[in-house]
């Protein structure tokens, strides 16, 4: 009984219905229900899950537990229910009702095994979930198709999915091995790898771990806490082997990562003050790396906001996967073998610390989970208040206007360039900006005699220094 409760209140756990469960309260329509059961059983197989459900008593949008009056010992047309349903699929699957207490309400629950080896029909017709709508497969051909390509050949991954690039070169990834005091068999590596599949094609796999992945990773910056604000500047680090990809967005969020001067009740030291947790933002970017939906053809997405970073990976949930596992720190990979080199190279643990390291600085609500993607929100700790003349001016001053509103838009995004790598070069500037150099040169002196920004030693091996 216990493992019924846990399922439901798995299921509770979602922000929303899956494509794979529903929920109800008190509603019962017999011909429906087997429509419903035919389109979650065929959206579990689509999703890797080994069960579909759907549950009664439990409201739909704000999953609190309500209760049910819905029998499934009811009669209909003169016999049970479950045998009503039952002899209406093809092919056979066994339904499993459910009855539990929960809050001293009544709940059942419904498990629908998983289509296997051909989509579940209900009265001959084959139904599927798109979003948290049921409707006919035959009215989506691409996702009858990709069904079919599922139960035939199995739950994509990124071992038996075939790459589209097949003139693929590993010089980057030996050389990786390399540096990590592990040298691979020229001969063997490739099989004892997994890079090919069964038929002898590069995978998905090996197209991340060669000298070009075709995935451009991008760090995007904007002024503010929106997609809406400008965005100053955008990040390259992709279309390499992904392993050199993470080891510099790594690098690049100690860029990011501005030691602030707490001088809060200071008596003899100031205190150094990170903007963000670096270990939380390395835990996040490597799971981000290890657990995408690589499959799908989409790369993470890393967006730094003016109040926080978010880190996106596409997909969901391990199929194994429960949400109070993932919290627990039961690591469950959704690209196993990817996760496997990672284990080897040293780059990740198999501790499972990970998602408890967020949580336990930045709490659950950290994490936002889509449908088909899964967020990590890292906020910024800004110390120095926003009224004054001291560090970060994007505030505004009680009667006055923020001193960011001297500057032209130009000027706010080189000073932004510069606050983010107090390395950069003009002409880096002038790329990232999309503007000439002539333009840049303008708004650095300008900047300059605004008293906004220093040059710290030479051209060639100085450095700017942020005044205000």
């Amino acid at each position: 009984m216990s493992e019924i409760k846990d399922i439901i209140n798995e299921l509770r756990g979602y922000d929303s219905e899956r494509e794979w469960f529903e929920l109800k309260e008190n509603w019962f329509a017999a011909n429906e229900l087997g429509e419903y059961v035919s389109a979650l059983s065929n959206s579990a197989a689509i999703d890797g899950k080994k069960d579909a459900y759907f549950v009664w008593g439990v409201h739909d949008e704000n999953h609190e537990i309500t209760g049910t009056n819905f029998n499934y010992n009811q009669d209909v047309n003169h016999e049970p229910l479950k045998h009503f349903l039952a002899r209406q699929f093809t092919p056979d699957i066994n339904l499993i009702f459910d009855e539990t207490s929960m809050e001293g309400k009544k709940v059942v629950l419904l498990t629908i095994p998983a289509a296997k080896s051909v989509p579940t029909a209900f009265q001959n017709e084959r139904y599927i979930r798109i979003g948290s709508s049921k409707e006919k497969l035959r009215k989506y051909p691409e996702k009858e198709a990709y069904l079919f390509e599922v139960l035939r050949r199995g739950f994509p991954t990124i071992e038996n999915t075939p790459s589209e690039y097949q003139d693929l070169t590993f010089e980057k990834l030996l050389i990786y091995y390399g540096a990590k005091g592990i040298k691979l068999n020229l001969d063997t590596y490739q099989k004892n790898l997994s890079l090919l599949t069964e038929d002898g094609k590069y995978n998905i796999l090996a197209q991340l771990l060669s000298d070009n992945s075709h995935m451009p990773i991008r760090v995007a910056i904007f002024s503010g806490k929106t997609k809406s604000d400008n965005m100053y500047s955008v990040r390259e680090f992709g279309n390499q082997c992904i392993l050199y990809s993470l080891d510099e967005v790594l690098r690049y969020g100690d860029v990011l990562n501005i030691i602030q001067a707490d001088e809060t009740n200071r008596v003899v030291e100031r205190k150094d003050v990170p903007l963000f947790e670096n270990e939380a933002f390395r835990e996040a970017i490597i799971n981000a790396f290890v657990h995408n939906k690589w499959v799908g053809g989409n790369e993470p997405m890393i967006t730094v906001f003016s109040d926080r970073i978010e880190i996106l990976s596409r997909g969901s949930l391990a199929p194994e996967q429960t949400m109070e596992g993932f919290f627990a720190g039961e690591s469950i990979p959704v690209n196993k073998k990817l996760s496997e080199i990672f284990l080897q190279l040293h780059i990740s643990e198999k501790t499972g610390r990970g998602v408890p390291r967020i949580t336990q600085s930045y709490g659950k609500k950290a994490y936002e989970f889509r449908e088909n993607s899964i967020i990590v929100k890292i906020p910024f700790n800004w110390i120095n208040v926003m009224e004054d003349h001291v560090g970060n001016k994007r505030g505004k001053k009680e009667g006055n206007k923020s001193e960011y509103s001297m500057l032209n838009e130009t000027q706010t995004g080189i000073l932004t360039e510069i606050r983010n790598n107090p390395n950069i070069t003009k002409i880096r500037i002038s790329d990232n900006l999309s503007i000439g150099k002539t333009t840049v040169d303008r708004g650095i002196t300008a900047l300059k005699k605004m008293g906004y920004i220093e040059r710290i030693g030479s051209n060639k091996t100085g450095y700017w220094e942020v005044l205000k």
